[in-house]
């Protein structure tokens, strides 16, 4: 990730557009999200974790601050772990449609928050977020922001899992419930 992150020199990517599903866009696309009506089988944990999860984001002021302190560096724009191609000696990584401008502590936290981390572990069971986040090398402003960015997507994901179609799901069933523990987790 490191060497993905730092492969587009600083002062080209300055002058990259910002990856699609960045901060701002998400905080965005929430508010909008907040104002839906809620589907009628969601459980009362995933009701009082969306409650929770939309609290914090109103304490939080994402919506009046981008990024700081933290450098720009060239995200993929999609954290899911089957972009991550391992070869045998090396990760490759493919899918490279929302990429741009991004953040280490952001792109950090669509790798950990993404659905595919935990939803369908397979025999290696789920990503060992610690042990990633450790092995990153985070700067102390990186560090800080990342909680911000863990939660923020936490939340994005509660809320598409909780809108799937108890009659055609796309997730296994308790997925929504999962998330909404793994949110209040982050929250605290």
């Amino acid at each position: 990730m490191t060497a993905l992150h730092l492969a587009v020199p600083a002062h080209i990517v300055e002058g990259l557009p910002v990856r699609a599903g960045q901060q701002a866009e998400i905080v965005a696309t929430l508010n909008t999200w907040r104002d839906r009506d809620r589907p009628p089988h969601l459980t009362p944990a995933v009701s009082r974790a969306l409650d929770a999860g939309l609290a914090w984001l109103d304490a939080s002021r994402l919506d009046e601050r981008g990024p700081e302190g933290v450098p720009a560096v060239f995200g993929p724009g999609d954290g899911n772990l089957a972009n991550y191609l391992w070869d045998g000696s090396r990760v490759r990584v493919v899918d490279f449609e929302e990429s741009g401008r991004s953040d280490r502590a952001f792109e950090l936290a669509e790798i950990t928050e993404h659905v595919a981390s935990w939803v369908d572990a397979g025999p290696g069971g789920e990503l060992d977020v610690p042990l990633l986040v450790g092995r990153a090398g985070l700067t102390d402003a990186e560090a800080a922001r990342l909680t911000d960015c863990r939660r923020l997507l936490a939340l994005v994901w509660l809320f598409l899992l909780a809108s799937d179609d108890p009659e055609k799901p796309r997730n296994p069933p308790g997925s929504a419930e999962r998330q909404a523990r793994r949110l209040l987790g982050l929250l605290g």
